[in-house]
This record gives C-alpha cells, sequence and structure tokens, in this order.
C-alpha cells in the first residue's frame, strides 16, 4: 500500500505514527498558543501586522486549522485533507513572512515552515500508516488506483 522501504510494515507503522504524533504536537502547540496565549484577536492584530491579507480571518483559520488539523494528525484522520491544510497554512505563513535569506528560525527564517510543510505532505501523500483511524474508517474501500484480485485475473484471462 505504501513506499516500499526495506523496513517490516510493522516498522514503518511504528514510524509514521511517530511522526505523526510529533507534527501534531507542533502543530497543536503553535494553535494553541494562538488561541490561549496570544488569543484570536491577538493573533489578528500580529497577522495584520506582519502584512497578513485579511487577518481578521487568517487569524481564526490558522489557530484552528493547527488545532484540530493537528489533533486529526495525531490521530490519523482524515489524512490526505488534513495534512493539505496544514501544508497549505504554513506554506502561506512561509510566504508571508519567512521568506527571508536566513533559514534559521530564530532569526525568522524558514526552517521551521519548511519543515512543518513538508512533513505534512509527506504523511497527506504517503498515507498514516495502519495504526491510524483512517485505517479504520476506510479498510477495505477500493481507492483510485488500487486493484482487487478479481480485476488483476480479468486483465490477465484478457491478455
Amino acid at each position: 500500500m505504501y513506499a516500499t522501504t526495506g523496513l517490516p510494515t510493522s516498522a514503518r507503522d511504528i514510524i509514521t505514527l511517530i511522526a505523526r504524533i510529533g507534527l501534531g504536537a507542533i502543530f497543536i502547540a503553535h494553535g494553541w498558543q494562538k488561541f490561549n496565549e496570544w488569543t484570536i484577536a491577538g493573533t489578528s492584530d500580529s497577522f495584520a501586522q506582519m502584512g497578513v491579507p485579511m487577518a481578521d480571518i487568517a487569524a481564526p483559520v490558522a489557530t484552528f486549522i493547527e488545532l484540530i488539523g493537528g489533533a486529526l494528525l495525531i490521530l490519523g484522520a482524515l489524512t490526505p485533507i488534513v495534512g493539505f491544510l496544514l501544508a497549505a497554512n504554513v506554506i502561506g505563513a512561509l510566504i508571508i513572512v519567512h521568506l527571508t535569506p536566513t533559514p534559521f528560525v530564530d532569526q525568522g527564517g524558514w526552517e521551521l515552515v519548511a519543515a512543518l510543510a513538508a512533513g505534512a505532505l509527506l504523511i497527506a501523500t504517503a498515507g498514516p500508516g495502519r495504526l491510524s483511524i483512517d485505517r479504520f474508517l476506510f479498510a477495505g474501500k477500493p481507492g483510485k488506483g488500487r486493484k482487487h484480485a478479481s480485476d488483476s485475473q480479468t486483465v490477465s484471462a484478457d491478455a
């Protein structure tokens, strides 16, 4: 189902779970900071000062994408959608705020948002692994490009 790495499937699933937990925790921490420490109004003011368009809308959207998306990422629920939303959120931050000549986060650089976007995109495209809610929600449901044994038998019988 996922790319072959030479590792046993169970090891890949555990590693993917660890990655989901790590990324999800970082997103939740940043969303919680916007919600609880800075407040939505304070985040909106900060976004406006940084030149974020429609800061009054962007602040709550970014906050809840990070909070809810981070939790869903940890659970491995709706992973493709959540991964792309989280990536889009931080790519927006990269383009609007963090696109500086230096990569270093302590200098306002892009390294953290780039790493978060890369991780979210990787999980969105590679999948959440078998230790996920998605596995239970979508187990046994064929997706695009998946073939059942009967499909391959039909193809070989027609050849």
